[in-house]
């Protein structure tokens, strides 16, 4: 299924705005991106998916997570992924 323009486009210009339920705190898992403030890091349900594990399987490991988690824990590391970073001239 092919995403819409409208839909592609919200998510390359905003895409951290529209991932709620990715949340950042240095006093959680060092300040890693995970999901809704529990000690569950996007890169651990991202691993999970990446060893061909289900969605269902997943909710099953974690109970307290929902499949919207999973969903934007995969959009946040695509999201990732296209970032280029581009290291500042030293003074």
């Amino acid at each position: 299924m092919r995403a819409s323009p409208t839909r592609l486009n919200r998510y390359h210009e905003g895409a951290m705005g529209e991932l709620p339920r990715i949340t950042f705190n240095a006093k959680v898992m060092g300040g890693k991106p995970c999901i809704r403030g529990m000690r569950v890091t996007v890169s651990t349900v991202v691993g999970l998916v990446a060893t061909e594990h289900t969605h269902a399987e997943i909710l099953d490991l974690y109970p307290y997570l929902e499949e919207e988690d999973i969903r934007q824990a995969l959009q946040y590391a695509a999201w990732r992924a296209g970032e280029v970073e581009i290291p500042l001239a030293s003074a």
